[in-house]
This record gives structure tokens, C-alpha cells and sequence, in this order.
């Protein structure tokens, strides 16, 4: 249902940097797109899913309150290595990874670099 998601940055080569490691290393994502104010990143199956723009009004990008962006993975292990690599990359801890209200659903939380709030997340339909 979602077609793709924007996060906004006040620094764009920083920001490209971190998601280039963190999608590449979560998702095997690659840069499908690069303009002067974004650039996107996507897979074969899925591009252009995710993208971090400097707002076209020529503001200032600021973090949505309540908003968050969550990812999909497919173990906890690759939600726990999915956030080690954000925290190493300069991310800011949310929440640790674990179980959170059922034992199906386990994940983890962080800030980008421009503070913008994403999860990693696997759910165990076996548990549910």
C-alpha cells in the first residue's frame, strides 16, 4: 500500500552516508535514485522505497511529532544487528531491541542523524 516514504535531512550527504551503510546492510538496498535535494533507496523488488530530501520550501527539515517509520525484517537477529549498525553509525537509542507487547512482536528503536524516528521489527506469526 505505501509506494514510499521521505524522512528529511538538513544535511544530505550526512544522512546519505548513514542510510547507504544501515539499507545496505538491513536490506541489501542500493541508491536507485539522486537529485540535487534527495536521493532514494530501494531493491530490485521494491525501488525507490525510502528516500531523505531537503524540504523543497527551503526550510528547515524538522522531526514529525508521533511520526515514525518502521522496517520489516525478517529475524530478531536482524533486527538486533540492524540496530547495532544505526547506533554505531551515530543513531540514537529509542529502545533497545526486545519483545514488546506480544511475544510475536519483537523490535527495536532509534533516531537518524536528523532525528527522525524509525523501528526495525520482526514479527513471529508462530507466536501470535
Amino acid at each position: 500500500m505505501i509506494g514510499y516514504i521521505t524522512l528529511g535531512t538538513n544535511n544530505l550527504e550526512r544522512s546519505a552516508k548513514f542510510y547507504d551503510t544501515l539499507l545496505s546492510k538491513g536490506f541489501d538496498a542500493k541508491r536507485q535514485m539522486e537529485e540535487e535535494k534527495f536521493i532514494t533507496w530501494g531493491t530490485e523488488e521494491a525501488p525507490s522505497q525510502i528516500a531523505v530530501i531537503k524540504p523543497f520550501n527551503n526550510g528547515p527539515a524538522t522531526v514529525s511529532n508521533g511520526g515514525m517509520v518502521s522496517l520489516m525484517l525478517n529475524s530478531k537477529e536482524a533486527v538486533d544487528e540492524f540496530y547495532k549498525t544505526a547506533i554505531e553509525l551515530g543513531a540514537s537509542d529509542e529502545g533497545k531491541p526486545g519483545p514488546r507487547e506480544s511475544a510475536a512482536f519483537y523490535a527495536s528503536y532509534f533516531r537518524d542523524l536528523d532525528g527522525n524516528k524509525l523501528c526495525a521489527f520482526f514479527f513471529d506469526k508462530s507466536l501470535s
